[in-house]
């Protein structure tokens, strides 16, 4: 069985420093577990690693789709597989670093077989929530799935389409579906570091990072991807940075409330996934402001890999 070291925790903690260092020692190559590094040019918003890590180090699920592409968690299972293969086949060690719950567990525990496509019927949701609303495709998704319907805010609109989809091609709520699998195709041995830190000081963290990301030119970087015709109803551009700076650009928010927006949202994310991988009971737990967690991770980590 492979072995797989997971590097996991909410957004600006330091999991691609760690995820860095860890490689450069114990001869590793990295996997990114971020729903928004797979998108080409959507780089600042994502924090990509930068071309001097990208040198030390082989970084892999980055810049594989447009964004204007569908991209799933299932995608990114069958594709990281494929590369965990190759980089054991090498070797090497195997290092997956990221904060995208969903891939992580497609990834490591699998997801069950999920139906095709209904673009007609897609269509249809789309327009009706314009016309009627979300809460109304909401309150049709609670008669049908209600699991589904607790499990979805009315707000996520991609998610809510994509159930009401399951049920209408399979006649089966998509929660019924995700619980008979139970995410219980296990293919490796796995390690999993979880990064924390109290939560006032991340958010300071959170927030500086915002701030250095406009700097960097985050809204410019927008501009160039609407400019190049990818608009904001794409999925990719409703991700975190892009949808707050597109709305500035639309007018609907001035620079300064797109920003405060941009860094609530983000605080918001990352209460999401502490939520999220507070649940997995096999996360090893380090708090980063403890000056000795470098060697004590990396004594778990070479334990595990020898």
């Amino acid at each position: 069985m492979q072995k797989v070291v997971l590097i996991v925790g909410p957004t600006a903690i330091g999991k691609s420093h760690l995820g860095l260092e860890l490689a450069l020692r114990f001869n590793g190559e990295i996997i990114s577990a971020d729903s928004v590094q797979v998108y080409k040019g959507l780089d600042i918003g994502s924090a990509k690693a930068v071309a001097k890590d990208l040198a030390q180090v082989p970084h892999h699920m980055i810049d594989i789709v447009a964004p204007n592409e569908g991209y799933s968690a299932a995608d990114f299972a069958l594709e990281a597989r494929a590369i965990i293969e190759d980089i054991s086949s090498r070797g090497k060690s195997v290092f997956i670093v990221g904060g995208t719950g969903l891939y992580i567990r497609a990834l490591i525990g699998g997801l069950f077989e999920c139906p095709g496509k209904d673009e007609a019927y897609r269509a249809e949701l789309l327009e009706r929530s314009k016309r009627e609303g979300r809460l109304a495709l909401h309150a049709e998704l609670a008669i049908v799935d209600a699991k589904s319907a607790e499990r979805i805010h009315p707000n996520n609109i991609h998610r809510l389409i994509r159930a009401l989809e399951v049920y209408r091609i399979t006649g089966r709520p998509m929660s019924e579906m995700h619980d008979e699998h139970a995410f219980s195709d296990d293919i490796f041995e796995t390690l999993t570091i979880g990064l924390n830190k109290d939560r006032s000081v991340l958010y300071g963290g959170i927030n500086a990072r915002v701030d250095a990301m406009m700097e960097a030119g985050l809204l410019e970087e927008v501009e160039g991807l609407l400019d190049a015709g990818f608009g904001r109803e794409l999925k990719s551009m409703q991700t975190l940075g892009y949808k707050e700076m597109a709305g500035y650009i639309a007018g609907e928010l001035n620079l300064g409330e797109a920003t405060e927006l941009l860094k609530k949202n983000t605080r918001n994310f990352a209460k999401r996934q502490i939520t999220w991988f507070g649940k997995d009971a096999a996360i090893k737990w380090f708090d980063v402001e403890d000056d000795s967690y470098h060697g004590k991770v990396s004594e778990l980590v070479g334990e595990f890999l020898a």
